[in-house]
């Protein structure tokens, strides 16, 4: 099914009989898809885009790249630097605005500007009674008493299919710089990355690749750019030798390239940054990407291992993103929030199409 309205979207809801799929680009899913799929495709175009104000609004199944290209002809770009996945997970195709979204896709500029629900101001979309529903925005009120931008915002499409999404956007900056500190390990790396991060000199990005160094990154006007950078290597020369990198590494952190062509599961670890280093060594994994500072862990382990097990209880949630295996993909929930979320999942989806 591709509806190429919102109406007709809700008229295809209404009619079901059985579970439903909903489909973007198909290129972060974490799981095949079960049920008659609905495709968002027909739902597409740039519905307002104002470089004055910084907003944007496009229906969700506006492809990626036709957003980013709109943007950067203005000079302008979504904060949160989002993540391509297709390497990571064997996908092709073309990456939707909407899936963005239902993924609340966010690279390492996280640790500056937040994640994608945190630039979401607005968005719609039909809910699993066929029911149009609309929260945000530029001229949307908020009646419900419930942040639906936030709740909808990596939902995975569990509570309906997103139809249109607003969003606030920042200006491309003028220059950036990359340092690279030669640390002796996953400690050193995250005691440097904290400094980075709780200093004043506005980070944008902050990873540890083993065996390559600690990394951070600073953007905006070449002359505070050229500050920031000299106080930086000052302030992390305690925690090895600090250099300004050629390359720009981030594009390779953000899609967990490493990973890309390499044997075994794949496991997304979100932590307290202090916490990775004793984590991703009781993992016994075969390799480690510490993103945020250190509060996002990817992870490459043997092909059918329960990391779950093997790690025990831990502050954080462990997520398995590329696998033949049929572990379960999402962390367990505590009690409590478990029955808050099928509280919520009853709500607006009382049938359970788009259950899992």
């Amino acid at each position: 099914m591709r509806p190429s309205s919102e109406a007709e979207l809700a008229e295809m809801i209404k009619g079901a009989t059985g579970q439903l799929a909903v489909r973007g680009g198909g290129t972060r899913s974490l799981a095949p898809a079960s049920g008659a799929v609905i495709e968002t495709g027909g739902l597409s175009g740039i519905r307002l885009y104002e470089p004055g104000a910084l907003t944007l609004v496009a229906q969700a199944g506006t492809p990626l790249t036709e957003v980013e290209a709109a943007l950067a002809a203005q000079g302008q770009r979504l904060p949160f630097e989002v993540p391509d996945m297709r390497g990571l997970l064997g996908r092709s195709g073309q990456s939707t605005i909407g899936g963005v979204v239902a993924a609340n896709a966010s690279g390492p500029r996280r640790v500056q500007a937040g994640a994608c629900r945190d630039s979401l101001i607005g968005l719609r979309f039909v809910d699993g009674t066929g029911m149009p529903a609309k929260n945000g925005g530029r001229v949307m009120k908020n009646v419900t008493g419930i942040d639906l931008v936030k709740l909808m915002a990596g939902s995975w499409g569990r509570l309906g299919v997103l139809t249109e999404v607003a969003f606030k956007l920042l200006p491309v900056p003028e220059t950036a710089a990359t340092l690279r500190v030669a640390v002796a390990g996953a400690e050193p790396a995250v005691a440097a990355l904290s400094a980075a991060l709780t200093s004043p000199f506005d980070v944008t990005g902050a990873a540890f690749v083993p065996h390559e160094g600690a990394f951070v990154r600073v953007e905006g006007f070449a002359p505070s750019v050229a500050y920031r950078s000299g106080e930086l290597t000052r302030r992390l020369a305690a925690f090895g030798a600090v250099d300004v990198v050629a390359h720009d590494p981030w594009p390779a952190i953000r899609d967990v390239a490493p990973f890309h062509q390499a044997k075994g599961d794949v496991w997304r670890i979100s932590t307290t940054p202090s916490k990775a280093p004793a984590l991703v060594a009781r993992a016994e994994a075969r390799a480690a990407i510490y993103d945020w500072g250190g509060g996002l862990i990817w992870l490459l382990v043997d092909e059918g291992r329960d990391l779950r097990a093997a790690l025990g209880a831990f502050d954080g949630h462990a997520t398995l993103v590329r696998s033949a295996s049929a572990l379960p993909r999402y962390h367990p929930e505590p009690a409590a929030i478990a029955a808050l979320t099928c509280g919520i999942a009853a709500k607006f989806d009382p049938r359970h199409l788009f259950g899992e």
